[in-house]
């Protein structure tokens, strides 16, 4: 049996309604003055922003709550820099991300920099790790998919240098992650749709990557299980509550498979794509997707096969089955989208492939050098199918 090495170092509070007995139990870094990190008015106008503030003056030992609103859907420099400041001027001692995964990876590098007292800039462009003057950081996720509230990666955006890359680190774990399924009850069908997908790429690169194990694997297998048989169930039922909570569960799963094994080559290709032409996360995954696996199945058939029997329910055996059955499961979650959708051009895909950071060495196609050019060119081209 292989030997395993795994850290789950964020407390981790899940079900409805968990807030204050959450709160009630980290008084202990619930203290002084907290930082609300959110994006630009969904959490204020849903109540989530006033819902949160009372039950930290009830339940926690924080005296004063300062909100920072506006964080994009790709976490910009800038205003991770202007939040920093802020942190520092008002002795921030605790951050609190809430919203989707913007808004968590965003609370991570901010309570990075307040730590700090500097500004991100040495860590998006030079590779900085962060330290242990990390804040400690409260995620609060108002998806069911990105599984930021549980990984040790914050994804920020330098579009003035067309750079899209991640801070990364033990140090930015979360302290403690609130999974409370009712806050996702609201989410529109495009946004649920897309971040339903993303706990789908989470669960197969986690499974397809070299860095996979026993544990991670089982949690994987879990997680498509769920999400092949829920998250069809949402789209066309928007408020069905069991849904929800079950998507919420998978999200979690794979925010631990994040830690502890890797992504593959979609995670790394869909940077650039959102960095050019700030789009989502899960749209830029998307229109690479079925390229990925067309071009990755001969490296990891077994494991593709397995992926696609548990999600059309029926054996796939070989490329034409998976691809049939990836297709399908796209289209049935209303997410089946090419590059040309997202603003690129044929001209663009060298630029693409020049702007991919990070490793790509967990993904078993990367020992083919010219991989990366084949996926955005099939993508582009959409013959996957």
């Amino acid at each position: 049996m292989e030997k395993l090495n795994l850290k789950i170092p964020t407390r981790i509070f899940f079900g409805e309604e968990v807030l204050e007995d959450a709160f009630k139990e980290s008084k202990d870094i619930l203290k002084g003055i907290a930082m609300i990190i959110t994006g630009k008015s969904a959490m204020r106008r849903l109540g989530y922003i006033d819902k949160l503030e009372k039950a930290l003056k009830e339940n926690s030992n924080i005296s004063t709550v300062i909100v920072f609103e506006g964080i994009s859907p790709n976490p910009k420099v800038s205003e991770i820099n202007d939040a920093i400041k802020t942190g520092i001027e008002n002795n921030v001692s605790v951050v609190l991300g809430l919203g989707g995964g913007s808004a968590i990876d965003a609370a991570k590098a901010i309570a990075v920099g307040i730590g700090a007292k500097e500004n991100i800039d040495e860590y998006i462009l030079n590779g900085k790790t962060p330290s242990e003057k990390t804040l400690p950081i409260v995620a609060i996720p108002s998806t069911a998919g990105t599984g930021s509230e549980l990984s040790k990666g914050a994804i920020i955006s330098l579009p003035e240098k067309n750079i899209k890359t991640g801070i990364r680190g033990e140090h930015i774990y979360p302290t403690v992650a609130i999974v409370d399924p009712g806050f996702t009850y609201e989410l529109p069908k495009k946004i649920t749709c897309e971040t339903g997908f993303d706990v789908f790429t989470h669960a197969t690169e986690t499974f397809i990557s070299k860095k996979s194990n026993l544990f991670t694997e089982m949690l994987s297998i879990e997680a498509l299980k769920i999400l092949s048989e829920y998250l069809p169930i949402l789209v066309k039922s928007l408020d069905n509550k069991e849904a929800r909570a079950k998507m919420s569960y998978a999200s979690m799963l794979m925010g631990i498979n994040l830690g502890n094994a890797s992504t593959c080559l979609p995670h790394r290709l869909q940077y650039p794509i959102g960095s050019k032409t700030d789009t989502s996360h899960s749209s830029g995954l998307a229109s690479i997707y079925k390229s990925w696996v067309y071009h990755s199945y001969e490296y990891s058939e077994q494991k593709f096969n397995q992926v696609a029997t548990i999600l059309s329910g029926k054996e796939c055996k070989n490329r034409k089955d998976v691809m049939d059955s990836i297709t399908d499961f796209m289209e049935s979650v209303d997410i089946n989208i090419h590059l040309s959708d997202l603003g690129i051009k044929q001209d663009d895909l060298g630029e693409l492939a020049d702007n991919v950071t990070g490793s790509i060495e967990s993904d078993p196609a990367s020992i083919d050098k010219t991989i990366i050019q084949k996926i955005y060119s099939t993508a582009y081209i959409n013959i996957s199918e």
